[in-house]
């Protein structure tokens, strides 16, 4: 420890001696330090002739950020440069906190709109509403201004004011709300309920601060009031977070000091081995966790400690493969450096890292882990699992994949301006799960769009007209022109047709966008749970039995007072 310390000391010194423009020969130390600081002294070198000599003022501040990109780009993604600017960005990144008015915004043509206003925070508070566009922000206009120029000016120091000027549909005048910032707290778990008299459901979105707690809470309130014989917990599209929150979320259903995860490193000091730490809610009811390909880091620790443990079954998909783990590190100037400092290992002993940042090829690209250095490992069971994927589902789902037209209306912001109109013009509906898209509801709808500017272009139309530009280019057009305009009519779509033929998908957005205009996030999600096949699936599994302890590997004599409760 103490030679380690000593080259420590005596590579900053060379370092702090090249930032002062001093040269020298320094003549016992390693190769790499040698390489060290030589790259540094050229770096400094050329940073200083370019400063003195380029022909027009440089920048500093850019030229030196600019640079630092550059490097990061070697390495891994999530090894990132913070800088001052960015550190609410990232504070909420990590906690799910942040001041504000609670509300997310996006785009709609030349302003933004409030997409979506939070329950129980200051735009909701202050009857903001999804729908109403941004006019002014303390009389500054936000006409053509980017949505990170809109949102930091939305941001602010809790307790301090912030002036909105909207323009609301179905009203001429202007409306001007003065909303005092607060304390704006995301949760992790926006929604947790029954599917039916049986399964329990907790939707876990993050693993920021509080993820456990939050999940915990929803377990105890689904058990405390509606016992269910089995519980689903929802990773879909979860990109992770902090990995403790991970450890505790598995917690919930894993005994007391069972190892969850450890992370080994090229510094010793990153090596550790995280267990859980408290009592469990409930180690033997019958388990799913759900996932899919966006599900990711803290995600995958927690089904994949649960598949290792054979604590439950995973459904889904295969998930992202992200097993590296980062560490804020503190630089001058309120700066930080998010660097990656370990790999992550789960209880089989795999580790789930799909990509090879590491060897990257000759164009600079990344590679999955060829499947021959991909290892088996055993679950406690004696399961086979493998490493260098994610983490491989027990029951592999198909998702509900939208039609090109659905995508259209949804990215183009019709579902959500109808929503909008339907909003201005009812003061309520039915409760959430009881809302439906009626034929009323929908030949409105239909009528709407038929009246609005709507285009959109197949996959099928635009490879037509680029194998047509080629033909002209290549003087076969001619040749064939006949048989190329009778397939463009073939394949031309028709926006009345395509809204009956695709009508249960756009329905079930439609009620989900209208619904959140009153019932908010947790309302739209209530709404469409009974839709959503994937679960429905996940929920009859737990219901069979016998099928969920033969998928865990477990004796059907001995495991039922084991497992099942």
């Amino acid at each position: 420890m103490k030679k380690f310390r000593t080259k420590r000391i005596i590579t900053i010194s060379v370092i702090l001696l090249i930032l002062t423009g001093s040269s020298f020969v320094f003549l016992s130390f390693k190769n790499d330090d040698f390489k060290l600081v030589k790259s540094l002294e050229i770096y400094y070198a050329l940073f200083r002739e370019l400063n003195l000599f380029y022909v027009d003022e440089t920048d500093p501040e850019k030229l030196v950020e600019s640079s630092i990109e550059g490097m990061l780009e070697e390495l891994d993604p999530y090894t990132s440069f913070i800088p001052e600017s960015d550190q609410e960005n990232f504070n909420f990144i990590t906690t799910g906190q942040y001041g504000g008015i609670g509300a997310l915004i996006r785009r709609n043509g030349d302003y933004a709109i409030i997409a979506e206003p939070y329950k129980n925070f200051p735009a909701e508070k202050n009857d903001l509403r999804a729908g109403d566009t941004i006019l002014f922000i303390d009389g500054i206009s936000m006409i053509g201004k980017e949505i990170s120029y809109i949102s930091d000016h939305l941001k602010g120091t809790p307790g301090t004011s912030v002036t909105v000027t909207i323009k609301r549909i179905g009203i001429e005048k202007e409306i001007e709300k003065t909303l005092i910032r607060e304390k704006i707290n995301i949760n992790n778990v926006p929604y947790y309920g029954m599917i039916d008299d049986h399964i329990g459901y907790i939707r876990l979105s993050n693993f920021t601060t509080d993820a456990a707690r939050e999940a915990k809470d929803a377990l105890i309130e689904l058990k405390k009031e509606h016992h269910p014989s089995g519980i689903i917990l929802d990773l879909r599209s979860n990109p992770g977070g902090l990995l403790i929150e991970a450890v505790d979320v598995s917690n919930l259903f894993i005994e007391y000091r069972q190892e969850i995860v450890s992370t080994k490193g090229r510094v010793n000091q990153w090596d550790y081995v995280y267990k859980t730490r408290s009592t469990p809610v409930d180690t033997k009811i019958p388990l799913a966790v759900m996932v899919n390909r966006i599900s990711a880091s803290a995600s995958e620790i927690v089904a994949g400690s649960v598949q290792d443990l054979d604590r439950g079954i995973i459904v889904g998909q295969q998930t992202y493969g992200k097993g590296l783990v980062q560490t804020t590190r503190n630089l001058a100037y309120n700066t930080k450096l998010k660097v990656t400092t370990a790999k992550y290992y789960i209880p089989s002993g795999r580790c789930i890292q799909a990509l090879d940042y590491s060897n990257r090829n000759e164009d600079g690209s990344v590679g999955s882990i060829p499947g021959s250095l991909i290892s088996e490992y055993q679950t406690k069971n004696g399961r086979k699992v493998y490493d260098g994927g994610g983490i491989r589902p027990d029951i592999k789902t198909t998702p509900e994949s939208l039609s090109q037209f659905t995508i259209s209306l949804y990215t183009q912001n019709v579902i959500f301006d109808y929503a909008t109109v339907f909003a201005s013009l009812h003061d309520s509906i039915s409760p959430a799960p009881n809302f439906e898209i009626t034929d009323k509801i929908y030949e409105d709808f239909m009528k709407y769009v038929m009246n609005r500017d709507f285009t959109y272009s197949t996959k099928s139309e635009s490879t037509l007209e680029q194998l047509i530009e080629t033909a002209k280019q290549e003087k076969y057009y001619d040749l064939a022109a006949d048989e190329f305009v009778a397939l463009g009519k073939k394949l031309a779509h028709d926006n009345e047709k395509d809204l009956n033929h695709f009508r249960d998908e756009i329905s079930s957005l439609l009620k989900q966008e209208i619904v959140k205009r009153y019932y908010y996030q947790w309302g739209g999600i209530e709404s469409t749970i009974s839709d959503d096949e994937e679960v429905l699936q996940a929920a009859e599994l737990l219901k069979d039995t016998n099928h969920y302890l033969s998928i865990l590997g477990y004796d059907k004599e001995n495991a039922h007072a084991t497992v099942v409760e």
